[in-house]
């Protein structure tokens, strides 16, 4: 088991103030999955993310990762390089170095020699289908090769887990297409445990496993089905799903009685 959450509860301030981001998560994921964590903005995805790269500590509950308590851990620093690859939203890359040097930077004080560092970075970048790119500053890469050097830059240090958060957001369609396939091959290639950050349906389809939140619990968690079945999935979790399963609340104004009961069955079949 590389992630094993215990109970995982986060809470932000006290009093009438406080914000309970995360309520008694408890998840367990194999060495090797690649799945995402998906969610309205506020429902604790990014929360739960940074609890499993250490960037956060839990209010109660416990975060394994790679067979290490991250409570315990003594030195963070090197867990989070050893273990942890991180891609975010906005690639951070450092404008004044070109996108093998960038590559190199996690690899920077770590027992490994110049050349084999500099070998490994174009290695990576070659993987990621930049190797005629490795030379190109940031400002010279489009914003697909940007994320693409950030990947790259993530398993420089060989780790078992990448935490992606909304990796996408900030690209057009395409762009975040051919990324999503890319990390489906790394997974597949590297070994690597992939978990992903979105509020996207389309990003969530393209991993093997959904865990969906909302207000800081996990309330589903199943392995990816073909297309139609996961868009199903996506309207029954939806304010229109909502809706129609409690018609009371706030009436549809423009379903037919007919229409709503196909649905209203169709998703508290989906439901179970």
């Amino acid at each position: 088991m590389l992630i094993q959450t215990n109970g995982l509860s986060k809470v932000y301030g006290t009093g009438e103030t406080a914000v309970h981001a995360l309520h008694d998560v408890n998840l367990a994921v194999e060495q090797g999955e690649f799945f995402a964590i998906m969610g309205p903005s506020g429902c604790g995805k990014s929360t739960l993310l940074n609890m499993l790269g250490a960037l956060d500590q839990p209010t109660s509950g416990e975060v394994w990762v790679a067979g290490q308590n991250l409570a315990k851990i003594k030195n963070v620093d090197e867990f989070r390089a050893s273990t942890v690859g991180f891609v975010f939203q906005l690639h951070n890359l450092l404008p004044t170095l070109t996108a093998q040097e960038n590559v190199e930077v996690p690899m920077q004080g770590r027992p490994i020699g110049a050349r084999e560092r500099k070998d490994r970075a174009r290695h990576l970048l070659e993987l990621v289908s930049l190797g005629a790119r490795t030379q190109h500053l940031p400002n010279q890469l489009s914003g697909g090769q940007r994320q693409r050097v950030a990947i790259a830059r993530a398993l420089a240090n060989r780790p078992q887990l990448i935490l992606a958060d909304e990796p996408t957001g900030a690209l057009d369609s395409a762009s975040g297409q051919e990324l999503l396939q890319l990390l489906g091959e790394l997974n597949r290639s590297e070994g690597a445990t992939i978990a992903v950050v979105t509020h996207d349906p389309r990003v969530a389809q393209a991993t093997q496993r959904i865990l969906r939140m909302q207000d800081g619990r996990v309330v589903e968690d199943h392995r990816v089905l073909d297309p139609l079945e996961e868009d199903l999935r996506s309207l029954a979790f939806s304010k229109l799903g909502e809706i129609i399963l409690n018609p009371d609340d706030a009436p549809m104004q423009e379903v037919t009685p007919e229409e709503e009961l196909i649905l209203r069955k169709l998703i508290q079949r989906l439901r179970g």
